[in-house]
């Protein structure tokens, strides 16, 4: 029986890959990353190399205390090898060094018993997946069907970006795993910095007839998802208000109530020089994880997102990413929920 079964975002979790922050990177200055991460700064103003120790040190602590609630919750844990991004690595038309594995959610996808690595766009990324092989290899045995996407090339002309418009040319499927909820049947499709137009039609033509791929096309480029809509569950969507509206929404969602995030809380604590570092954007703490449709994992900081998602009869178990901000991954960028029970369903 296939260890690999998750079709959306809130079913009753069973089985979840969390990261790790050891030997994480500054992404390599390049394109890529700048049309990723940083499009509005040139190259030689990309920060480089290893993380401060000390933010390694406390993210690892963070995510084992949020492992040991996922634990505690009754869902397995698994968690990726160790690879050494400092290493350089190349093809014909590029070196690059390695990025981090902080956010399984970026490159792998899972549909049903299908997980799916994708074309990231970040050249640093592409040797990423190979920390998660064992587990790869033990799901296929188990009877899960993997797929990688055509590797792309990653040329220079990819990452020649519109003005205000940071969306790779489509010369090639380019996209991450988070650019993607899943609503059973459905999955949401934003094209932004780390996702094209081309991704989705592949993406399209391998899930086939049974699943359909819908585009999000908003006022928001900036990388993943899910700091922009959040699918609590059927018939729930929390989402920024500074980004999107329900008129941005594709039909399948017409009956879905939208609840709007108040402002995040507790940005006070990052001084200048943090915040010219960070990759995260200044929503990364409504980047929640579901446990089961009554059950969120929320930054604790977020009293008054708290408040909003008890009001809707949500439980909420509050816990601490302390750099979500400087890495760029909340809650749900540092998961890969690869089981959760429940059926296939349109919603």
């Amino acid at each position: 029986m296939s260890k690999v079964w998750s079709c959306n975002e809130w079913d009753p979790l069973e089985e979840v890959i969390i990261g790790t922050a050891t030997n994480a990177r500054y992404p390599f200055a390049d394109p890529s990353t700048r049309l990723a991460e940083f499009p509005e700064r040139e190259l030689d103003e990309i920060p480089q190399g290893p993380f401060p120790q000390y933010i390694i040190d406390e993210a690892n602590e963070d995510l084992e205390t949020f492992a040991a609630v996922l634990e505690q919750a009754g869902a397995v844990v698994k968690r990726p090898d160790v690879l050494d991004h400092a290493a350089t690595f190349s093809t014909t038309a590029w070196h690059t060094q390695g990025y981090y594995n902080y956010c399984p959610r970026d490159i792998l996808l899972c549909v049903g018993d299908r997980i799916i690595e994708t074309p990231s766009v970040i050249r640093g990324r592409s040797q990423e997946m190979f920390s998660y092989r064992d587990i790869l290899l033990d799901y296929m045995r188990s009877g899960a069907r993997w797929f990688s996407a055509p590797r792309p090339m990653l040329l220079d002309r990819l990452f020649d970006f519109e003005p205000g418009k940071p969306v790779p040319r489509n010369d090639e499927p380019a996209f991450d795993a988070a650019n993607i909820l899943r609503f059973g049947r459905d999955l949401l499709y934003l094209v932004s910095s780390t996702g094209n137009e081309l991704g989705a039609q592949w993406l399209q033509s391998i899930l086939g007839d049974e699943f359909r791929v819908h585009l999000l096309k908003c006022a928001y480029y900036g990388s993943h998802i899910d700091t922009t809509l959040v699918a609590l569950r059927p018939g729930l969507l929390l989402a920024n208000p500074e980004r999107i509206n329900k008129d941005d929404l594709p039909e399948f969602l017409n009956k879905w109530e939208v609840i709007y995030s108040p402002p995040m809380e507790g940005l006070e604590r990052f001084d200048d020089a943090y915040l010219k570092n960070a990759i995260g954007s200044a929503w990364i703490d409504m980047n929640l994880f579901s446990i089961d449709p009554e059950t969120v994992i929320v930054d604790s900081d977020q009293k008054g997102l708290i408040r909003l998602l008890e009001s809707k009869s949500l439980n909420v178990i509050p816990v601490k990413l302390r750099h979500s901000r400087m890495l760029a991954g909340g809650f749900h960028c540092v998961t890969l929920d690869t089981k959760r029970s429940g059926e296939l369903a349109t919603y």
